[in-house]
């Protein structure tokens, strides 16, 4: 079945596109068209040959979490006592150090759901940091954890993140969103808080100008459907937004990990194609018209992927992530130094760029 040019006509006025339509050039419009198209369109969102990337450290705050995620080989439950850390100041201060010296500016601080801990651990947490280290962004926590907070607390997502702003924090990863269809949430995260939830805490974000980003975490048993109805969620989400807010400054998908985890034993050896991968990333940029930035995920798909992403819609590469555990817990061995990023993204035909979350140069 042939798309009708005017589908990718549309999409090229920066019009959004339906479920339907997105659907049916999905299924029906080869990968060297959308590749095309997301291109075009990147062209227009970003222009030129640039391409952004930063230096931050993913920082875990503790790996306790009663989310119950069937794909997390990463937290443990509270009662595993000999499992179960929580990292120190100390720490904090070793690891800041060793970021400051490779340039870095920013901690991506993630921690679960800490049946114990409520705004007042998160409150002396980034004061001390703050304290100790004032330039350093804070780049903290994500919708579940606001919504976890809010609910130990009985407070507001809005009264929640105020209190998190006024000591330190900088801006908001999109993390916990997986897949925001609630049928799907309910089988591989129980006990997570459920899609309306991680949109109500971004709504509330941006209504603070609080910076932003969305995520999606496909290839598991979702269908493309629901691949298309986050993608719609998240693009309704962002016309929300305040007129001069930062919203949603960008949207990064990646491909689950599954190696050793209860998912993965379910889903026995599922892997997700690099056609789908890029399709994918190809679908999202033509899908989400309002968003500016589209992230490749070097982490889960490799360099080479990675680099043919940046032919496929995306404009960044993200971050070097000198620390991270939770994907590489799953199975992810792909890493990347501050000079192998950005041979990378010279190697594809661009040219590399240093940012800050705002996607500002540095």
């Amino acid at each position: 079945m042939n798309v009708p040019d005017k589908i990718f006509q549309k999409a090229l006025n920066l019009e959004p596109l339906s479920a339907n339509e997105l659907l049916l050039i999905y299924k029906f419009a080869s990968t060297s068209e959308l590749m095309f198209v997301a291109n075009e369109l990147r062209q227009i969102h970003v222009p030129g040959i640039g391409v952004s990337w930063q230096i931050d450290r993913n920082v875990n705050i503790t790996n306790v979490c009663i989310s119950g995620c069937k794909f997390c080989n990463f937290h443990c439950k509270p009662h595993e006592t000999e499992k179960a850390y929580t990292t120190t100041q100390d720490e904090y201060c070793r690891k800041i150090e060793e970021l400051i010296k490779l340039n870095g500016d920013q901690l991506l601080l993630q921690g679960g759901l800490h049946p114990d801990y409520g705004l007042n651990f998160y409150v002396n947490l980034f004061s001390e940091l703050k304290q100790h280290y004032p330039d350093i962004k804070l780049h903290a926590l994500g919708p579940p954890e606001i919504a976890h907070i809010a609910q130990k607390e009985e407070k507001s997502y809005r009264e929640i993140l105020e209190k998190l702003i006024s000591v330190g924090l900088d801006s908001l990863p999109g993390a916990g969103a997986e897949i925001l269809c609630d049928r799907v949430r309910k089988q591989i995260s129980p006990a997570k808080p459920n899609s309306q939830m991680w949109l109500d805490v971004m709504r509330e974000a941006h209504k603070l100008n609080l910076p932003t980003s969305a995520t999606m975490v496909f290839g598991h048993i979702e269908t493309l459907e629901d691949r298309i109805e986050h993608l719609i969620k998240i693009r309704t989400l962002q016309n929300e937004k305040p007129k001069d807010a930062y919203g949603f400054t960008a949207f990064i998908c990646w491909t689950m990990q599954l190696c050793g985890t209860k998912l993965g034993e379910k889903l026995g050896n599922k892997i997700t194609t690099t056609d789908e991968y890029i399709r994918t990333v190809a679908i999202s940029r033509i899908a989400l018209n309002n968003i500016k930035n589209i992230q490749a995920s070097w982490l889960t798909v490799g360099k080479n992927v990675a680099q043919i992403a940046l032919h496929s819609g995306a404009n960044d590469m993200g971050s070097i992530m000198i620390e991270e555990n939770v994907v590489s817990a799953a199975g992810s061995t792909n890493k990347f130094d501050a000079q192998e990023i950005q041979q990378t993204i010279t190697e594809a035909g661009f040219v590399p760029w240093l940012r800050n979350q705002k996607y500002e140069a540095r």
